[in-house]
């Protein structure tokens, strides 16, 4: 099988020749001891990847990017390629939501949680809901071209997570407090989500991440919360998605168990993306409630498991997850979110070639 008849297989829940593999986020250092060079992510940060995109010239920075991104994907045997837009210089413009709460504008200081996210709302209407500058997906075009040039055809997962809570403390309290404006913040985030759904169908892009952060080891919000505000605004972007005929992710992280009907089938997404198996999110359990409907994503946990557990139980691991995830295809074998600098080069190597001896792969040597 090629990749793409792989994820394809996994999908549409058939077995494939093995379990589709990536890398949600690869973070410095463990890319740079991968590719045996600098490498700057700009999901690791926005500035230092400008600052060197001014220095060599902002097309010749991003073609040495997407080179990189394809490096290691070709290094590591991956299926799929996770790709965010690039950043654009002199660009008030970041696709991440967050970036909204301080970067592009300044609230008037005031008590009321109410007024903040109301002002928050009226900055977003009036700055936020016009086109995307066409050169923040540059990036998808310049990694096609690498892609060809290796004989590698990966489909593509791009973000759009515009209704997580995150750490929006305001947007919690007005959820209680005056949930007019509430649902006001989320059909905004429905809006400036679609305008990147419909961007990204235009460009090809195979599966788009939905949905954002809204539990930790319980629920931030309450499930009736999650259900009144979240699930119609998601649902509207997998409808989306689904009518451009590309494969809707739901994402977040945390113990979802008191919402899971509703953040999968409510939501009517394909898929679950950032599996937490910290928080008690257990591939075993969803596989066999969910796992004929629902491709599942993960689980191996990035935080304890491949920052703290040795290689041997590292190695078990990936196998108990390979074993979990296999029956009826249904599953993409990925770290539960990104890979960071508390990561040992010892452990993921443990982790990737497990999952190559699994599979009876050459071992990766560096």
């Amino acid at each position: 099988m090629t990749s793409r008849q792989r994820v394809a297989a996994s999908f549409n829940h058939e077995i494939p020749d093995r379990t589709p593999i990536f890398e949600y986020v690869l973070l410095p250092p463990i890319a740079e001891q991968i590719l045996g060079k600098s490498f700057v992510e700009y999901l690791g940060g926005m500035q230092p990847w400008l600052a060197a995109a001014e220095t060599a010239g902002f097309e010749q920075y991003l073609r040495h990017y997407a080179r990189d991104r394809v490096e290691l994907a070709s290094r590591l045997g991956h299926d799929l390629l996770c790709l965010s837009p690039n950043p654009v210089p002199g660009e008030s413009y970041f696709y991440d939501p967050l970036d909204e709460l301080g970067s592009h504008f300044e609230l008037k200081e005031t008590g009321d949680p109410v007024a903040r996210l109301r002002e928050r709302n009226l900055r977003v209407s009036d700055s936020m809901l016009g086109e995307l500058p066409r050169d923040c997906y540059l990036v998808y075009e310049f990694v096609r071209e690498e892609m060809k040039k290796h004989d590698l055809d990966l489909p593509i997962l791009a973000p759009a997570y515009f209704h997580g809570i995150w750490t929006d403390a305001d947007l919690m309290q007005v959820m209680v407090l005056n949930p007019e404006v509430a649902r006001q913040h989320f059909s905004l985030a429905t809006q400036r989500a679609i305008k990147v759904i419909d961007d990204y169908t235009q460009i090809g892009i195979e599966m788009v991440g939905i949905g954002g952060d809204f539990a930790g080891k319980r629920l931030l919000i309450s499930p009736d919360s999650y259900r009144e505000f979240i699930v119609p605004e998601v649902r509207k972007c997998a409808r989306r998605l689904r009518e451009a005929g590309i494969h809707s992710v739901n994402a977040t992280d945390g113990d979802i168990w008191p919402v899971i009907n509703d953040f999968l089938f409510g939501c009517e997404v394909d898929a679950y993306l950032e599996i937490d198996m910290s928080a008690g999110m257990d591939l075993k359990k969803l596989k066999s409630s969910f796992g004929d409907r629902i491709l599942l994503f993960g689980n191996m946990d990035c935080g304890n498991v491949l920052s703290f557990e040795t290689p041997e139980g590292i190695k078990k691991l990936t196998f108990e997850i390979l074993e979990a995830g296999w029956d009826q295809g249904g599953h993409i074998f990925t770290a539960s979110n990104a890979i960071t600098g508390s990561v040992p080069i010892r452990n993921y190597l443990a982790m990737v070639n497990a999952y190559r001896e699994y599979f009876q792969l050459p071992k990766l040597e560096l």
